[in-house]
């Protein structure tokens, strides 16, 4: 069965001194969700527009659905449908007038799926688009897309602007296309909705794939943030298994830890008097700059070059 996604060696440069894509490698299988991670400026929405085929690659091979996104564009648009973060539509059409008009685009919808897509997510198709509020208008956007029998959904921090409900009707409905075969590739950046859909992860890091695989394979991903008081001395935290990054004083500490191990070092802390304690997943910020730190400033440059290729 041919990829969904086919990228090796991917270069894009703007102009003599920004390479926004530096060799990327990234592989969509069919039927999977896939998330596509990365700091700001990393060249996530630049790859993006070279699947589109709205930007040229400079170098490397690129595949969508075994057809060439700059080649073959008509007809791969007829088979996909994409949802970026910001929504720009025609304000004078009403929600139901784009969504009808964003799907002939396609090739024509799904009349019932349509009208079972409005009521779950809770949008007035008769109002004009200038009503709208940015949730609202993300909602447009996503129902002409999962109204559209298509292959492929790119969908490009798709939930921005939804309320946590929206979000997790988002997630519902992500995971029924999952179901019936669809392939996703998904750039958030809320990790907690990556991990709950995505059946792997690619981290894009300054224009190349810095790792690549399902989050168990890559399990620094969900490990736990850690903030503890305890009224005996912490400092043996450093040398429990499973506990990384530990910065720890008196009885004061601040760690992460692996799932596996938290019962073990819950047994640990009751034994040293827990005082107070406080526990949250990580978020992709703290991830990026735990792992990826020394490399988040270079690729600011492909932050303004993809503000160019936008304007």
């Amino acid at each position: 069965m041919t990829a969904a996604i086919a990228i090796s060696g991917l270069v894009k440069d703007f102009g003599p001194r920004t390479r926004a894509l530096d060799h990327l490698e990234l592989h969509v299988e069919t039927g999977e969700v896939h998330g596509f991670l990365g700091p700001n400026g990393a060249g996530k929405t630049t790859t993006i527009r070279v699947l589109l085929g709205l930007l040229r690659a400079d170098d490397g091979h690129v595949a969508l659905l075994g057809g060439d996104p700059w080649r073959d564009t008509v007809a791969l648009h007829r088979r996909l449908a994409y949802v970026p973060g910001e929504v720009n539509l025609w304000p004078n059409l009403t929600g139901g007038e784009v969504i009808d008009l964003l799907g002939d685009l396609r090739g024509g919808l799904e009349p019932k799926r349509r009208e079972e897509l409005l009521e779950r997510f809770q949008l007035d198709p008769t109002k004009r688009v200038r009503a709208y509020s940015k949730g609202n208008r993300q909602k447009v956007a996503l129902v002409a897309a999962f109204s559209s029998p298509v292959e492929l959904y790119l969908l490009d921090e798709p939930t921005s602007g939804l309320d946590p409900l929206m979000e997790a009707v988002f997630q519902d409905v992500v995971q029924q296309l999952r179901a019936d075969g669809r392939s996703i590739l998904l750039s958030s950046h809320i990790l907690s909705e990556v991990e709950a859909l995505c059946d792997r992860v690619t981290i894009i890091r300054a224009g190349r794939a810095a790792e690549t695989g399902s989050f168990d394979e890559l399990r620094h991903l969900t490990r736990t943030s850690v903030v503890v008081d305890t009224a005996k001395p912490l400092e043996s935290v450093t040398r429990w298994p499973g506990v990384h990054d530990a910065r720890a004083h008196d009885g004061h500490a601040e760690f992460s830890v692996d799932p596996g191990e938290l019962n073990h070092v819950l047994e640990h802390l009751v034994d040293l008097q827990v005082r107070s304690m406080t526990t949250s997943p990580p978020t992709l910020e703290e991830l990026f700059m735990r792992h990826y730190g020394e490399d988040i400033a270079a690729p600011a440059a492909d932050a303004d070059a993809e503000a160019v290729t936008a304007r």
